[in-house]
Parts: structure tokens; sequence; C-alpha cells
């Protein structure tokens, strides 16, 4: 079967299935571009915590940069590049926060010390040292040493819904492979797929 008759996540994750196999480290890392309203674009590399069809999944702290960027701007584009495999994947869409309860789920499910860590981290604002972050992390490993860390409330996880696609497989003499999905139209039920040149 051609990429062209298959259902883009379904080729999303069998990419990621054979990245999973092959790349050493974190096969699921993307990279995410935000714009805020003054319309510089920002990129980052974040981890793809979740993915169905409605969406691509990752968390962070709202008061980050990108937190602000996208509250500004409900809109983003992911990269995922898998060097071992020649492959990349190019996501973009609005973008919107997961629920309360989907970020619960996913915060309880981290290690004890990185749930400490997002309580202790001012992401993206001024660190006079290493010091007076090991310090914040003391001070909430002693507040919550016993029991449940709960969920910050200035911590969540954002959805990028997929309205275009772009898979890309690199070629011999640069005669590389690129088909771009975007969403069924009105009388359709199938992605509408477009082969570029390289």
């Amino acid at each position: 079967m051609s990429i062209k008759d298959r259902d883009p996540y379904d080729i999303f994750g069998s990419w990621l299935e054979e990245a999973t196999a092959v790349e050493l480290n974190n096969p699921n890392a993307m990279t995410l571009a935000t714009a805020g309203k003054d319309g510089l674009p920002s990129a980052r590399m974040v981890l793809l915590k979740g993915f169905d069809a409605s969406g691509f999944v990752f968390y962070t702290n709202l008061d980050s940069l990108k937190g602000h960027q996208l509250a500004e701007n409900p809109n983003a584009a992911l990269l995922f590049h898998w060097k071992t495999l020649n492959r990349q994947i190019r996501i973009e869409g609005p973008v919107e926060q997961v629920s309360d309860e989907e970020a619960d789920a996913y915060f309880a499910s981290r290690a004890r010390a990185s749930q400490l860590g997002a309580w202790a981290s001012h992401q993206s604002h001024l660190l006079e040292g290493m010091a007076e972050l090991e310090k914040r992390v003391a001070i909430y490993a002693a507040k919550f040493h016993v029991g449940t860390v709960p969920r910050p409330d200035f911590w969540s996880g954002f959805r990028v819904s997929a309205r275009r696609f772009e898979f890309w497989q690199e070629g011999k003499f640069r005669l590389h492979k690129r088909f771009v999905f975007t969403p069924p139209d009105s009388s359709g039920q199938q992605w509408q797929v477009q082969q570029l040149f390289p």
C-alpha cells in the first residue's frame, strides 16, 4: 500500500514505532514552534506524550514563554526528525489546553522528582544559579514529603490538532519523497493527499 492510500495518523504511528526501535534518545522528541501576538516565531524541543485522532499532546509550565505565546496565538507547528531513518514529519494546526482530568492523570504518572521539579521551576524566568533551583526543590520536597504531590495549577498540557501533515523521506541524489495531507473537505471522508517536489 502506498503512502497516498493511508491515514496520516496510521503512518505517523508506524514511523514513530520504527523510530522508537532505532533512535537512541527520545524518539518522541519534537520541535514545537509558536508565535505570540507580536508574530515573532520561537522554537524549542519538547516531548510528545500521547497522540490520537484528536491531536498531539505535550505538557509544560503555563507561565513559560511557549505557554504565554499559545495563550496569545493558539496555533503551532511540530517537527519530528529521525536522522537514523532519514525521515521527518511536519504537523501544523490549532492548539487547545487539555482537560484538568487529563493533566492530573499524566502528572500523577510522572516520577516524584519530576513532580517536585514542576513546582520548583519558574520556567523561562531568570535564575541566579543552580543553588536557587536546588533550594526551591528542597522546599517543595519538604512541603510534600508525605503523600501525593498535586499538580500545580500553572502546569498543564496542550493538544495540537493536525490541519496539515507533511511526510518526508530522504531519497538518493536529493530526490526526496514529500507527501502533504490536508483534512477532508465537506464532500469527502478521506484526507486529501498531494505529492510535492523535493
